[in-house]
């Protein structure tokens, strides 16, 4: 590559970071490639460059492109794939981690930031190594984490960083540079998350479950609980501060309720969470009270719901008898 060139680069992409990665590279580089499944407003800008989209992720598909395109680099944001070492020692491999590094290697890390109660959500630019997001660090910044931050908000501030300083950062590792070391001896870890780790315990603390909550907006699954046997997604609440004190109280029972501005008051383990939005069985989101209508229902799924459940069926299978020859008799 000569000075008067542009490096090439090509990009891979799944997630919800894509986007500015690639606005943040087109400024400086050609991008050759971008791997991305399905189509969407990431894959929309590609086409609008001219730049190929790649719908396979795949790490062989990934090894294909590299050998047809032969970039100068890399440059990985939000995959989900540990990259061969032979793979890595070809050409130089940029990925971009929301973490503060060595801190918070793994997945889902802005929901466990925020889950935590971490008082800052990170991005570190580093150089891709064979460990799990190991290698130097050519870039990190922050942005602080309000008490009305969801995890949707925090990556827009997030992405807005990796747009500004990803084509500096891959710069900085074409010219020979391999970033700050990292601190093996400080590094953590996050695991996977599922959606059934969204389930509201209520027993909780008021602020433990705001922060659920927050961590789990669109384009996550909600933090959910059961009202009976249904499951009802929480999209959005915030502790009440100027709650009264109970000293007797029953985790996930209402205590308050305004059916004119839509808000129900639920306990926790420790205070009252106001409910604003939820959203039942996958009718669309709508005003707490239009769901919760009474404060004599408890939220959670308990024993006794489903005792009564196991009883009624019992009840149904003993109004038809199946005999050993299979004949069903009322």
């Amino acid at each position: 590559m000569s000075s008067s060139e542009r490096p090439r680069v090509v990009l891979v992409g799944i997630g919800p970071t894509t986007a500015t990665a690639l606005a943040g590279l087109t400024g400086e580089f050609t991008v050759a490639a971008l791997l991305r499944a399905g189509e969407d407003d990431t894959t929309a800008l590609a086409a609008g460059h001219g730049i190929p989209v790649v719908g396979d992720t795949s790490v062989t598909s990934l090894r294909q492109v590299v050998q047809r395109e032969r970039p100068d680099a890399v440059v990985v944001s939000s995959y989900d794939r540990i990259l061969p070492a032979d793979m890595l020692a070809g050409i130089p491999f940029v990925n971009v981690h929301y973490a503060p590094l060595p801190r918070y290697r793994g997945r889902a890390t802005v929901n466990w930031a925020l889950i935590n109660g971490e008082a800052d959500a990170y991005i570190a630019i580093h150089c891709l190594e064979p460990a799990l997001d190991a290698g130097g660090v050519l870039y990190s910044g922050s942005v602080p984490i309000g008490p009305q931050d969801t995890v949707a908000t925090l990556y827009d501030r997030l992405n807005e960083l990796q747009r500004e300083n990803i084509a500096a950062a891959v710069r900085r590792r074409l010219s020979g540079d391999q970033g700050e070391e990292q601190d093996e001896g400080t590094a953590t870890y996050c695991c996977t998350r599922l959606p059934e780790d969204g389930e509201i315990h209520w027993s909780s603390s008021t602020t433990g479950l705001d922060r659920l909550i927050r961590a789990l907006s669109p384009p996550f699954p909600a933090a959910y609980t059961y009202l009976g046997l249904r499951r009802l997604l929480v999209h959005r609440a915030e502790p009440r501060l100027d709650a009264p004190r109970y000293e007797g109280r029953v985790p996930g029972r209402p205590v308050g309720r305004s059916s004119a501005e839509g808000w129900v008051d639920v306990l926790t383990g420790d205070g009252v969470l106001r409910l604003h939005t939820v959203e039942l069985d996958g009718d669309g989101p709508v005003p707490a009270a239009d769901v919760i209508r009474s404060v004599k229902q408890t939220l959670g799924l308990r024993t006794q719901d489903l005792l009564s459940k196991i009883a009624d069926l019992e009840a149904r299978l003993a109004t038809h008898i199946i005999d050993p020859a299979g004949v069903t008799s009322a």
